[in-house]
């Protein structure tokens, strides 16, 4: 027998879990059934379900990969500013002002 939480939850017998190949994280269903209510494990993902996660995958791992491929050129293409011969260096300012 289980017993229903004051948060509405239910823990399903390990030896139905077992049985019914019901693991931590599935989902399941909840049905009526005229004065009973049928739990069932929720139907597993169909083979065109797992097809287009797989096509939303490579979707999304391909624009991944254009945008890193962007950001790659971006960078390369920046020139880098060398420092300007200031006739003083980083070093002076710590001593400008001072007397010796």
């Amino acid at each position: 027998m289980a017993k229903i939480t004051s948060k509405y939850q239910v823990t399903i017998p390990k030896k139905i879990a077992d049985k019914y190949n019901i693991r931590p994280g599935d989902n399941i269903d909840w049905l009526e059934a005229g004065e009973a209510i049928r739990v069932v494990p929720s139907s597993k993902e169909t083979k065109a379900e797992k097809e287009t996660k797989a096509d939303d995958l490579e979707a999304r791992l391909r624009l991944f990969d254009q945008a890193t491929e962007r950001i790659r050129k971006r960078t390369a293409a920046r020139k880098v500013r060398q420092p300007k011969d200031r006739g003083w260096k980083r070093e002076d300012l710590y001593t400008r002002g001072r007397s010796h």
